[in-house]
C-alpha cells in the first residue's frame, strides 16, 4: 500500500551542499539517503515531498556535515499482510512465478498459483492448468493476495503471494470467470 508518511528526523547535510538554500539542501541530502531504500517500519521510500520545522543546524566534532532536526514528508510502499493488490507477472521459474507489485517484486509459488494441477511448460516459459488449461505467463497482469512479508535493510526483501483464492488470479481468468457466471445467470432465466 502506497502511503504518505510524516517523519521527525535529524538529517545530516553534507558540506557540498552547504551554502545552498537549507531547505533544498535538506531535500536533496534526504532524496540521496532514502529514495529506493527499504526500512523494516516505513517501507520503501520511493519520494520526499516536503520539508517543515527545520530547526538549527548543529555541528559535531569530526564531522563537517551539518545537523538539522527535521520534520519532513515521505511516499513510501509498505505490502501488508493479506492486501489485495494488482501487479504483472515479470519472470517465471520452475517454484514459482515473480510478480511486480509497486517498486518490490513478489514470489507466487507455483503451489498458489491457481487451484488445478499446474505445470510448467518450460519451452515456452509459462505454467498451465492440468484441467483447466489456464496459463500464466510473463506480462500476465494478476490480482493477487499477500501472504507474507519480510522487509529488511539489506537485499533480503521477501513478498509471498497467492492467487488461489476466489476473485485472485489473471486478469484473463477473472474475466472468463464473470462471463461464465453472466452466461449461467442468462441460462437460468
Amino acid at each position: 500500500m502506497y502511503r504518505i508518511l510524516t517523519i521527525e528526523d535529524r538529517i545530516r547535510v553534507p558540506p557540498e551542499k552547504l551554502g545552498t538554500n537549507v531547505k533544498e539542501a535538506i531535500i536533496s541530502s534526504l532524496a540521496d539517503s532514502l529514495e529506493g531504500k527499504v526500512s523494516r517500519d516505513a517501507g520503501v521510500f520511493l519520494a520526499i515531498l516536503d520539508v517543515s520545522d527545520i530547526g538549527d543546524g548543529l555541528i559535531e566534532p569530526e564531522d563537517a556535515g551539518v545537523f538539522f532536526d527535521t520534520k519532513y514528508r515521505a511516499v513510501v510502499f509498505q505490502p501488508e499482510l493479506h492486501e489485495i493488490i494488482k501487479g504483472e507477472v515479470t519472470e517465471i521459474t520452475e517454484f514459482g512465478s515473480f510478480v511486480r507489485i509497486g517498486p518490490l517484486d513478489g514470489l507466487c509459488h507455483v503451489s498458489q498459483i491457481m487451484d488445478d494441477f499446474v505445470s510448467y511448460d518450460d519451452k515456452q516459459n509459462r505454467f498451465v492448468g492440468r484441467d483447466n488449461k489456464r496459463s500464466l505467463q510473463v506480462g500476465d497482469e494478476v490480482i493477487t493476495r499477500v501472504t507474507a512479508v519480510s522487509l529488511d535493510k539489506r537485499e533480503v526483501n521477501k513478498v509471498n503471494l497467492t492467487m488461489r483464492q476466489p476473485g485472485l488470479g489473471s486478469i484473463t481468468w477473472i474475466s472468463e470467470k464473470e462471463e461464465e457466471k453472466k452466461k449461467k445467470l442468462e441460462a437460468e432465466k
